[in-house]
């Protein structure tokens, strides 16, 4: 992108910035490890040199690059030297933070000799991070917020927990300087969170707010526009392509880190969702400002729906039955009303009343909207009905998915930039094909991995498709001399009843010969609750299990005794970072195929066997070894771990598709004897370290 809005500030000698040649990308990445005081690795340097090369070319560039690679560096090194704006998205906070605290200052400071400027970076998020303070300072009136404080304890202060926690954000105000929930500590519920943000559609804007100039939210904004790297998430870049109104600055290179996880993000970001409680909301705030004719067709509306959603049966829904459209038109057709009311309807007498419109008209728009994408019940859509047993209030929703991102992201994301995305886990049974067309990165376009010099140059024009490479830098750890995988191929085939005897009795032998040091990951919650109540009946071990504290304080626990175990099932598959002799055994209890049932799966594996292709390769085998890649990627951590994975689900080694799920794990020494791997273990049981403090 070479727009003047992307243009960045000059050096010290007033020159704009130019891009440091690529022959010495090498020089400045040992520089930049050398700075944050790391060692440097083969595929580091091949990392950087490939986004270097694709920079240059304005290709895009998929890299696998293993644990411990130091990919962060990796393209943070090249993207500094180009000179382009770039924005970087992560999955995870926690990368986010190492980027902005850790790496970025270090790296600015190796490589300041040979850039001649010292580039700026800074983080972004939505809005509804921030703290709102025209919420803090005027008490906006929230639905949510009635009965924070009891009226007889007013000059005492807030009674509940509720209003504590909002009491203490309001001090909070006073003092934080960036506003972003994340620097809150301790944290506060959603609920208290929700009573001091608003969501950008109900932000008065800075013009119009008193606190504009001081809001927090605007002061990211501002900040953003003026760095060379903006570090953002992946439900930034997901609006920023979806909505069609940019909320990242102009930058020529979006690079994307946790690359993995991006379809599930922009799938989340795109699914909307009409439920009783938004309904009775948006009927709470209207009844503020709109008129009543307007109010009560909304509440009319509310109780029907209500009515018939306390009877729906969970499951896809292809077609909307005849009374189901009705009561979504009749909330279409209401929240209009009330949305027409909000713009002609003023109250000079109610204070805060732009504030208060602004909330009621977000809740409308928000429900006509997701009704009008339900009613047009799109061949691009998924429609199904949800229900959640959660606090025993059997709710339900209707809810609207996209059939797939892929198109979306092809038309959004690689047009006027290159886009780098990497992760641990791109390739899939041995190549990327798979990954890269979920992310709309079409096989027409893909370019041999090396590139040559002889290579012609590449048609660009508007209808060709992203040209795009793809390659695997290796890890730095010696998976055959540092873990085994090992398939349990005696027992039985898993059902669907997480209650499989021959399978406790594996975990329970396997975990006895490890000592412990086992992180349990299991496709259901009830498999892993199941496993646990069992497990601690018949060992000495400790067993913890996901739910029953917070997750950071189960893996603190997890990673400081090594006779614990830790069970849970899918945020463990990819967000545990335990190296060490803590974790030596990671078990899988079966292949993580999506449910049946799952609606949105079942409809992509269903539109992929309409046009000819394998709907279970496809979609559930994909998500399936995706899943596992990411689960044996917590075995190894560094480079003196060892330890084994055990799939306990023989179709690993006895199926046609087995293949494919080794193929996408770490090549650990593979074998299905049960013997050796006891003996394994307790061999690196008996020679284990200490664990390590955290």
């Amino acid at each position: 992108m070479t727009n003047d809005s992307a243009t960045l500030p000059p050096d010290e000698d007033g020159d704009a910035p130019a891009p440091v040649p690529a022959s010495r990308i090498p020089e400045l990445l040992h520089a930049a490890v050398t700075a944050v005081g790391g060692v440097e690795r083969p595929g580091q340097v091949t990392m950087a040199e490939a986004v270097s090369a694709a920079v240059d070319a304005g290709e895009h560039l998929l890299v696998q690059a293993g644990t411990g690679t130091g990919k962060s560096l990796a393209y943070l090194v090249p993207a500094l030297a180009h000179g382009d704006r770039v924005v970087v998205a992560t999955a995870t906070l926690a990368l986010q933070r190492q980027l902005v605290e850790r790496d970025l200052p270090r790296t600015v400071d190796a490589l300041h000799p040979v850039l001649r400027r010292r580039p700026l970076f800074a983080m972004l998020k939505g809005r509804s991070n921030y703290l709102c303070l025209h919420r803090a300072n005027e008490g906006t009136p929230s639905d949510e917020g009635e009965g924070l404080f009891d009226p007889v304890e007013v000059m005492g202060g807030p009674t509940g927990k509720l209003g504590q926690d909002v009491l203490r954000l309001r001090e909070w105000a006073e003092e934080t300087e960036t506003g972003d929930r994340d620097d809150l500590s301790p944290g506060v519920s959603d609920k208290a969170w929700a009573q001091l943000a608003v969501t950008s559609k109900e932000c008065l804007g800075a013009s119009r707010c008193a606190y504009g100039q001081e809001c927090f939210a605007e002061r990211a904004r501002e900040k953003a526009k003026l760095a060379d790297v903006v570090v953002t998430n992946h439900a930034m870049l997901a609006i920023d392509a979806i909505e069609g109104a940019p909320v990242l600055p102009d930058h020529g290179l979006l690079i994307i880190d946790e690359a993995h996880e991006l379809v599930n993000r922009v799938t989340g970001a795109a699914t909307a969702e009409l439920t009783v409680n938004a309904v009775n909301r948006a009927v709470r705030r209207a009844a503020k400002l709109a008129n009543e004719k307007a109010v009560d067709a909304l509440q009319a509306a509310a109780e029907n729906f209500h009515g018939l959603m306390e009877t729906a049966q969970a499951g896809r829904v292809e077609e909307l039955p005849e009374y189901l459209a009705y009561a979504v038109a009749g909330i279409r057709d209401a929240s209009r009303q009330v949305i027409t009311s909000l713009g002609e309807t003023r109250d000079k007498a109610l204070s805060d009343e732009d504030a208060v419109r602004k909330q009621a008209m977000a809740s409308a728009e928000s429900l006509h909207e997701t009704a009008d994408r339900l009613l047009s019940e799109s061949e691009w859509d998924v429609i199904w009905i949800e229900r959640s047993d959660r606090f025993g209030m059997g709710t339900a929703s209707l809810r609207v998915a996209p059939l797939s991102v892929s198109g979306l992201l092809r038309e959004n994301l690689y047009k006027e930039r290159s886009v780098v995305l990497t992760s641990a886990t791109l390739k899939l049974g041995g190549d990327f094909n798979g990954v890269a067309a979920s992310l709309g990165l079409p096989g027409e376009g893909r370019l041999p991995e090396v590139r040559s010099a002889s290579e012609p140059e590449l048609d660009l024009g508007e209808d060709s498709p992203p040209y795009w490479r793809g390659i695997d830098v290796g890890s730095p750890f010696s998976y055959p001399k540092q873990g085994i995988l090992y398939v349990a191929k005696h027992l039985a085939d898993p059902g669907r009843d997480p209650e499989r005897p021959d399978m406790l009795d594996e975990l329970a032998e396997l975990i006895g010969a490890a000592g412990g040091r086992t992180l349990g990951l299991f496709s259901s919650m009830r498999g892993a609750q199941a496993a646990a109540e069992a497990l601690r009946e018949r060992l000495d071990n400790r067993i913890l299990l996901q739910g029953e504290n917070t997750l950071g304080e189960l893996i603190r626990e997890f990673a400081s005794d090594a006779s614990t175990c830790l069970f849970g099932t899918l945020s463990l598959w990819q967000g545990v970072d335990v190296p060490g002799s803590a974790c030596q055994l990671v078990v899988m209890d079966r292949i993580p195929f999506p449910r049946p049932d799952d609606p949105l799966m079942s409809a992509r594996q269903k539109d992929v066997e309409q046009r000819g292709g394998n709907g279970f390769m496809a979609v559930a085998a994909t998500h399936a070894a995706l899943l596992m890649a990411q689960g044996a990627g917590r075995l190894v951590r560094a480079a003196d771990d060892k330890g084994i994975v055990a799939v306990l689900d023989p179709r690993v080694e006895t199926k046609r598709y087995g293949g494919f799920f080794r193929s996408s794990m770490p090549n650990f020494w593979y074998t299905t004897d049960r013997n050796q791997v006891r003996r394994s273990l307790a061999a690196i049981d008996a020679s284990a370290p200490p664990v390590r403090a955290r």
